[in-house]
């Protein structure tokens, strides 16, 4: 090798010449990655059309509407039971607050012939229903101006009939017709009476 022939200010071509303007480009899942001191304006345009992975990931996409939430599966398995536990809920409401007792007949009978001194009549209301629980409510009207206070009478379940009394004492000489009505407040509005006769002298 010549010494004169080579010469340390000199470069080879290959050291002072400018990239190509176009590399050759690498594939990275699919993507292009270009190389260069710049990006080509189609190049740019394919990159902001091109969805990033925090896009795809948040259901972001250019001019696609907001992915609707997955239902939870451990959630829908609590459906049924749910379901059941309504079900359940609602027959005890039914059971408790349903069809309540419905009355069907009263009947209300006094104490047969008269009444002697300082006797006491016992009058005997029988009210009817169809056997449902429930509670009746009633008082009692007397011919001689009084008025019991409200009462209430508690029926079970198959219980048909309610036996409700009214003891009137009478006192002294004279004689008095009487008569005694059962008025039935709930649940539905009924009355009845009966009359009887007390005579002393």
């Amino acid at each position: 090798m010549n010494d004169d022939a080579y010469s340390a200010t000199e470069l080879g071509s290959h050291w002072f010449e400018g990239p190509t303007p176009d590399p050759t480009p690498e594939r990275v899942e699919g993507d292009v990655l270009r190389f260069g001191p710049g990006v080509t304006a189609a190049a740019a345009r394919r990159a902001a059309n091109t969805p990033t992975a925090a896009q795809i990931w948040h259901g972001t996409l250019p001019g696609s509407a907001p992915a609707r939430p997955r239902r939870s599966r451990r959630a829908l398995r609590y459906v049924p039971a749910a379901l059941i536990l309504l079900v359940a809920l609602a027959l005890l409401d039914w059971r408790a607050y349903g069809p309540r007792v419905a009355v069907r007949d009263v009947t209300v009978t006094a104490p047969e012939g008269r009444l002697g001194c300082d006797g006491t009549a016992d009058v005997l209301a029988v009210v009817r229903t169809d056997g449902r629980p429930g509670t009746l409510t009633y008082h009692w009207e007397r011919s001689d101006g009084t008025r019991s206070a409200p009462l209430r009478e508690t029926v079970t379940r198959g219980r048909e009939e309610a036996r409700l009394h009214l003891l009137w004492t009478f006192e002294g000489r004279g004689t008095h017709h009487a008569t005694a009505r059962l008025v039935l407040t709930s649940p539905a509005p009924r009355t009845a009476e009966a009359t009887f006769t007390y005579r002393c002298g």
